[in-house]
């Protein structure tokens, strides 16, 4: 439970999503038990342009540790610049996204283009290398192909390969091709081929983990290191603490009424920090629908909270529905079709 010299109380990580994994997701799972996170993949262009998209991109303080930046670009000079700020600005780790499926990413070079194009995938690793300093932890996040190709499973370890020569401490790896994007069942058993391979090399792996107990089932049949929890942590933040516990042969129950209130006050108050009480709503009526789904009443929670606009609105939701402190439940199993429906739409870029 290493990444470099990055010492985890817990073998799980929150993913970069894009659209929810800002700092007020990140600071609530952390709070809950989430003993490391990514930033949602960030554009090297946006970055070295400086200004407000500079600004928006640093987005970190000290409970908020230890924290991988994620970066995504397709030109080494303009990554290195990336990584480099992200260096001075005190993140614990780079990652470099070699993954995100989205056609508008793989058409501009970025991402799980990288498949496609191994010279400048280890272009830009070792650029990056370069100025990231060796006690830098220095990772890549990437899928098992471009597609289901022998070819491409060849373009993948060659890309495998070059990052362990360099000194990377770790490389996530996710279960499907690029082309599946999120359609299918991520292949766990290319994950456990990929860490006999790799035994004494950090693996952390994702797809298809949706509750506590995919995460531990992932670490137990796949033997990967680390496990990647993306679209299962959305409205969630429990995930953690009730993965770690089942590890250890803990029982676990639902969040109750009053801890899923706690957890959507705190949430709501620090997107308003972030992104001012207008963006906040817009953005929290996304993450209250999925925390819905540990509500007794799940369907007309969801339905008051599709309505939510501002804080006066958030507040009436919980006055309406989390006044009192009964047990929750645990979400139906179409919840997990329900989250990976809203990925496709926005997807973790991974």
């Amino acid at each position: 439970m290493t990444i470099g010299p990055i010492q985890l109380a817990a073998p799980f990580c929150q993913a970069g999503l894009a659209g929810y994994s800002d700092r007020a997701m990140r600071l609530v799972a952390r709070r809950r038990g989430c003993a490391y996170a990514v930033t949602e993949a960030l554009l090297d262009v946006i970055m070295l342009n400086g200004g407000e998209g500079l600004r928006r991109s640093i987005d970190l303080n000290d409970e908020d540790h230890p924290l991988a930046g994620q970066i995504i670009g397709s030109e080494p000079d303009s990554m290195a610049g990336a990584a480099a700020i992200l260096r001075d600005a005190g993140y614990d780790a780079i990652d470099l996204n070699f993954a995100c499926p989205v056609k508008k990413i793989k058409n501009k070079a970025r991402g799980g283009h990288m498949l496609m194009d191994v010279p400048r995938a280890r272009s830009i690793l070792h650029a990056v290398r370069d100025c990231v300093p060796a006690d830098k932890p220095l990772t890549i996040s990437i899928r098992r192909g471009f597609d289901d190709s022998a070819e491409s499973e060849d373009r993948f370890y060659e890309i495998i390969e070059t990052a362990w020569s360099l000194g990377c401490a770790a490389v996530r790896v996710h279960g499907r091709t690029v082309e599946q994007k999120y359609l299918g069942r991520a292949r766990w058993d290319f994950l456990t081929e990929l860490k006999r391979r790799y035994p004494d090399r950090t693996i952390l792996g994702s797809g298809d983990v949706f509750t506590a107990e995919d995460a531990v089932r992932m670490l137990r049949e796949t033997g990967v290191d680390i496990v990647w929890i993306a679209r299962g942590a959305i409205g969630n933040p429990w995930i953690f603490r009730h993965a770690a516990a089942l590890l250890a042969g803990q029982p676990i129950a639902p969040p109750s009424i009053r801890e899923q209130r706690e957890a959507l006050e705190e949430h709501f108050a620090l997107a308003m920090q972030l992104h001012g009480e207008s963006l906040a709503g817009r953005r929290m009526r996304k993450m209250g629908i999925k925390y819905s789904r540990f509500h007794p009443r799940s369907a007309m929670v969801k339905t008051d909270f599709i309505a939510v606009h501002s804080l006066r609105d958030w507040t009436n939701v919980l006055e309406r529905w989390y006044a009192a402190d009964d047990p929750g439940v645990w979400p139906a199993e179409m919840a997990a079709d329900e989250v990976n429906e809203a990925a496709l739409a926005t997807p973790d870029c991974g």
